[in-house]
């Protein structure tokens, strides 16, 4: 399997950007018409999905060990979907079919190979994981509603009580999905672990957010929701070992900040914690009840609100990792970073600007992120304010 021509090939292909996806797509309902059923009613949302699925394998197709482990996750975690192992050939020819299609006649006998060994290769790592899994967690858990809360317009909190224990980390996402809704969403959960097993959510319903929107305005007390198995470390305190820490939160991206400053009061360690909470404006803070008694509650934690826009200095706006670096040199801490994708990108590079290293700066990243199979991708955790 040569790396190279797989990069190379795939590099030509996705030039021809959302055609891609819709042959792809075309190709594996006609031929295999009972696929559908995988995917939500409206497809608009999944045109740059399998682009960007494919594009992060086939990148790191010569990195073995950290594809396998990615795989691996992605496997275990697909099972909410209902795919089962004799999927994965009707999505190989699929997929070999639009790669054949986009290249022409760059399309030869060794790299139609090349695709298929490294398909190959992904669905038998897929399909191991999923079986494992299996005996391990369910694919998705029933919970139901306990409490619901309205905090915004767009802003709800969401005590939910799964059937069975759901074991997760702090600063972790769990899938959540609507009965009435086929379609999944992320959310970090704003507590740490509970003795009675229930998970607080808080979500804002997002413009054509089918999942986001239903939890807001159409659920209640007794409702049931599914909920998915935990992913992703980014936000997770394993790394910052005994470390003080810095916590920014902007928007919902204040959930997983939470649960974090519940888990260090678990701890009972020595950590200092600064924590920084901004908001557009003073309106928009929905959970200062929670902060102010976390505050009272633990010497340890500093909370500082700030709000974005003052209504005397029009067109000014005050970045939290600004004010954040104006008040004191963070530089021997891990430093969290939980909001939109702009918030995130401009404290990043502040942080680093100021001399600040990578290994010390703990985010979700930037753009969508992706958890489930390779060919049926959402959008990851909801830590944004406004991004589904």
């Amino acid at each position: 399997m040569d790396a190279a021509r797989l990069k190379q090939s795939w590099s030509l292909v996705a030039a021809h950007g959302d055609q891609v996806p819709l042959y792809f797509y075309s190709t594996l309902f006609l031929a295999y018409p009972e696929t559908r059923q995988m995917f939500p009613t409206n497809m608009a949302g999944q045109r740059d999905r399998l682009v960007t699925a494919l594009g992060h394998i086939v990148s790191h197709v010569d990195q073995v060990d950290r594809l396998v482990g990615f795989l691996q996750d992605l496997g275990a975690d697909h099972r909410k979907f209902a795919v089962r192992a004799e999927h994965y050939p009707a999505v190989g020819e699929a997929l070999l079919a639009t790669l054949r299609h986009f290249l022409g006649e760059e399309w030869t006998d060794e790299l139609a190979q090349d695709w298929a060994a490294a398909y190959g290769l992904v669905a038998q790592v897929m399909t191991d994981a999923a079986q494992a899994a299996e005996a391990v967690n369910p694919p998705w858990w029933v919970a139901e509603i306990l409490a619901h809360e309205r905090r915004a317009f767009d802003v709800a909190v969401l005590t939910v009580r799964p059937q069975y224990l759901l074991p997760f980390t702090p600063g972790q996402s769990i899938g959540v999905s609507h009965p009435a809704v086929r379609s999944w969403r992320y959310y970090s959960p704003a507590n740490a672990p509970r003795a009675d097993g229930t998970l607080e959510l808080h979500v804002r319903a997002a413009p054509g957010g089918a999942v986001s929107s239903r939890l807001v305005y159409g659920s209640a007390v007794g409702d049931p929701v599914h909920l998915a198995a935990p992913v992703g470390d980014r936000l997770t305190l394993w790394s910052a070992g005994s470390s003080d820490l810095l916590l920014l939160a902007a928007g919902t991206g204040w959930a997983p900040v939470k649960a974090l400053v519940e888990q260090v009061a678990a701890e009972g360690s020595r950590r200092r914690v600064d924590l920084y909470v901004g908001a557009r404006s003073r309106s928009e803070f929905y959970d200062t009840d929670a902060i102010d008694k976390l505050a009272s509650s633990h010497p340890w934690l500093s909370v500082t609100y700030v709000v974005g826009s003052d209504m005397r200095r029009p067109g000014e706006f005050v970045h939290l990792a600004d004010r954040a670096l104006a008040d004191g040199d963070w530089r021997s801490r891990h430093v969290y970073v939980c909001g939109s994708d702009e918030m995130v990108g401009h404290s990043v590079a502040a942080f680093t600007q100021a001399g600040y290293h990578a290994g010390q700066l703990h985010h979700e990243g930037f753009g969508k992120h992706w958890y489930g199979p390779a060919w049926r991708t959402v959008t990851g955790p909801d830590n944004s304010g406004g991004v589904r």
